[in-house]
């Protein structure tokens, strides 16, 4: 079997593809895996990492609104969904499995071109452009929020690596905080604001590192490569508050945590339910109020707490988080909610997926 994976630009598009990629390879070694991926996108790092192909066409972002630019996208698409069905020749490719992004589209004009099967994967609750041109060329259309609007949709979730989706953070806390240096009885918040961070939770977190040293709790913040916000050291023998440019063990950052405050981005939400870490959410301020979307139902169901971006400052965190880190059994509860919301199968069934619509077409 022969998979071509489109999904690049961010971390929300590539981290699924992967992690359908290592199902695959788990259930079968011998698959063919090659990513689609632009220049500009994080594929370029994140899929050599992972031991995957990947060949790169030429990006084609759409203009938003009506610009001279948009005179130019029907000849730049041209030249991206020649060079994507190059690809999928070369291949010769089973299937286009999409996740959105700059990729995707000439991906899916290119599979749709050389008839080959499509299955796309939408992770918000608002699905993209490219993702709702995939749609109406296959009825093989899997999203992650049981509302979005797509024909045909089926929910599935959003497929996380293995070592999130089976972290057991229970069994696990001690290590994790042993790895960061933290202490293993005291309540540890754990912030990260993405990739890059986020500069108004960093700003107020440092503001609030006083406060949370008085009520005892230690910190693990990762602060993003960069920040330029750093909380003053603390009395000796003051809770731990820790910073981090960067952290490539996020397992156990979760494990080493009881709760966490951060972005409301569709991976960090599939990926804090599926380990069943409550967390306050702080939607990005801009873009079209999709992180929102993404926290909002685990809020309802007691999972979460959300606070606007404006509204986040050291006084709120001190009226509304400390008096929550403070209450172990109402942390739990929130743990409990939060995993009752999770998906930590859906990378296994998207890989069955995929082998039924190949099976399928190589039947007829």
């Amino acid at each position: 079997m022969r998979v071509v994976l489109a999904g690049g630009g961010t971390a929300g598009h590539i981290e699924p593809a992967l992690a359908l990629a290592d199902a695959l390879r788990r259930e079968d070694p011998s698959v063919g895996i090659t990513c689609l991926g632009t220049e500009r996108g994080l594929e370029t790092r994140l899929v050599p990492q992972r031991g995957y192909e990947l060949e790169l066409i030429p990006p084609v972002p759409l203009p938003r609104t009506l610009t001279p630019r948009l005179l130019t996208v029907p000849g730049r698409l041209r030249g991206a969904i020649n060079a994507a069905a190059a690809v999928l020749d070369r291949v010769q490719a089973d299937v286009l499995v999409g996740f959105g992004g700059y990729v995707a589209t000439p991906g899916y004009l290119a599979a749709r071109k050389r008839r080959i099967p499509i299955i796309v994967h939408e992770a918000n609750p608002r699905p993209g452009l490219a993702n709702k041109l995939g749609a109406r060329f296959t009825e093989h259309v899997i999203v992650s929020h049981p509302d979005t609007p797509l024909p045909n949709a089926k929910f599935i979730g959003i497929p996380l690596r293995r070592d999130i989706a089976t972290l057991d953070r229970l069994a696990s806390g001690d290590k994790a905080r042993s790895y960061f240096g933290l202490l293993p009885d005291l309540p540890t918040l754990l912030i990260f604001g993405g990739s890059q961070g986020a500069r108004s939770l960093n700003r107020a977190a440092v503001a609030c590192a006083p406060a949370f040293r008085e009520a005892g709790i230690q910190v693990l913040h990762i602060v993003g490569p960069k920040n330029t916000e750093e909380p003053e050291p603390g009395p000796k023998g003051s809770p731990q508050y820790v910073t981090l440019p960067y952290c490539d063990r996020m397992d156990l950052a979760y494990a080493a945590a009881d709760m966490a405050l951060c972005r409301a981005g569709a991976m960090t939400c599939a990926e804090l339910t599926a380990v069943g870490l409550p967390a306050v959410y702080v939607p990005l301020p801009h873009g079209n109020g999709e992180q929102r979307l993404n926290a909002e139902p685990i809020v309802k169901a007691g999972g979460g707490i959300l606070v606007e971006d404006a509204e986040l400052s050291p006084e709120w965190i001190t009226a509304n988080l400390l008096p929550v880190l403070a209450d172990p059994a109402r942390v739990a509860q929130m743990s409990e909610a939060a995993a009752a919301m999770g998906r930590r199968d859906a990378d296994v069934a998207l890989a069955r997926l995929v082998r039924e619509v190949v099976q399928g077409a190589q039947a007829r």
